[in-house]
């Protein structure tokens, strides 16, 4: 299909889905479909393929290195991962701006349960994401009124679950491409596990999987770099390191928001446990890491939703090492599972989940 052709097909193609929408959702929900979907269609709009971005003689050196890096990545993920093979991550664009989207997550003042928003295509998750983030902040306002505690925070990438490959697929996008390899080939390979398997209303399950592979991914990726894989080690261990600690303090928080003081009483336990997150963390960053600050202002702007959408990414990797590791570190076989398990319930899921 030529640009022009395409082009015309996402008119086409976009006025088709938003009827859909309005026919499914009614007209409340018409303005954050529309966005939504105009968000998109102009990101795929502005991407080209990586070998266009190439043969630019004046294109910046480090995007072209990265650029180039890409092209290997993409193809290892399919070939030795077993990702889907098609144009996802084999194009490019330049979005003049810091996020490819604003995602806004919320929980009562005194809960981890988060908010969940409903969609036609993807079903039931915990967060809602935007393209301008006025809109997200306007949203985070209006749910502060109605007695959530909202954070909103920028995401640099994100999967359509592969529903829009035939129009040139998921970008890379200027928001990650300059990430160092390790960092950049979890990017790659996590959003392009979204496309393998998919649970409609589990956010935990969905995210667990793609870090999951994402882990896997690179550590096959980097065996033979090994100055890159030494720098991912350090990324890694002190990204596991902060994650013991937002685990011990979500811990924490269930204990204070399950016990039966009063709700003046848990909000000081709230208080006390993200202080003691903050001084765990200071300690260990000058104690154990020489004062490396990289993740300073992550933590002393966490917040309750951002602690609980958090745990989507991770608590579950561990379940799915295993699963991987019992199907002969088999990439078909592991998604095949997955992709079985995701057609279950919730609950039915979880529990094959931990007899595992």
């Amino acid at each position: 299909m030529t640009s022009r052709m395409r082009r015309g097909w996402l008119v086409v193609w976009g006025a088709s889905v938003l009827l859909m929408l309005t026919a499914l959702s009614g007209c409340a929900q018409l303005s954050y479909y529309g966005q939504s979907l105009s968000g998109h269609l102009s990101l795929v709009r502005a991407a080209k393929p990586v070998d266009e971005w190439l043969a630019q003689p004046d294109l910046d050196p480090e995007v072209r290195q990265q650029l180039t890096l890409s092209r290997s990545l993409r193809d290892f993920a399919s070939s030795e991962l077993k990702l889907p093979d098609n144009d996802s991550y084999r194009r490019y664009a330049d979005l003049k701006r810091g996020a490819a989207v604003w995602n806004v997550v919320a929980t009562p003042e005194l809960s981890l349960q988060l908010k969940t928003w409903c969609y036609p295509i993807m079903g039931c998750a915990g967060y809602r994401g935007y393209f301008d983030p006025h809109a997200a902040r306007e949203l985070a306002q209006e749910l502060r009124k109605e007695g959530y505690e909202p954070y909103v925070y920028g995401v640099p990438a994100y999967s359509s679950l592969g529903w829009s490959n035939w129009l040139g697929g998921d970008p890379l996008l200027n928001t990650f491409i300059r990430y160092p390899e390790g960092q950049l080939a979890r990017m790659i390979f996590h959003e392009l596990a979204h496309q393998v398997a998919y649970a409609s209303d589990d956010t935990t399950f969905n995210e667990s999987f793609a870090t999951a592979v994402e882990q896997i991914g690179v550590a096959r990726w980097l065996k033979d770099r090994p100055e890159a894989l030494r720098e991912d080690e350090v990324s890694r261990q002190r990204q596991d390191e902060v994650q013991v600690l937002l685990k011990a303090t979500r811990a924490r928080l269930q204990e204070v928001f399950r016990s039966t003081a009063s709700d003046d009483e848990k909000r000081a336990g709230k208080a006390a446990a993200f202080e003691q997150l903050r001084a765990d963390y200071d300690a260990m960053k000058c104690e154990r890491w020489g004062g490396d600050a990289r993740f300073d202002r992550w933590i002393q702007g966490m917040t309750t939703p951002a602690l609980a959408i958090q745990g989507s990414y991770t608590d579950l990797v561990p379940d799915f090492i295993r699963l991987y590791e019992r199907q002969g570190a088999d990439f078909p076989r592991f998604y095949a599972e997955v992709q079985r398990l995701a057609k279950l319930s919730k609950d039915e899921r979880r529990a094959e989940l931990e007899r595992r």
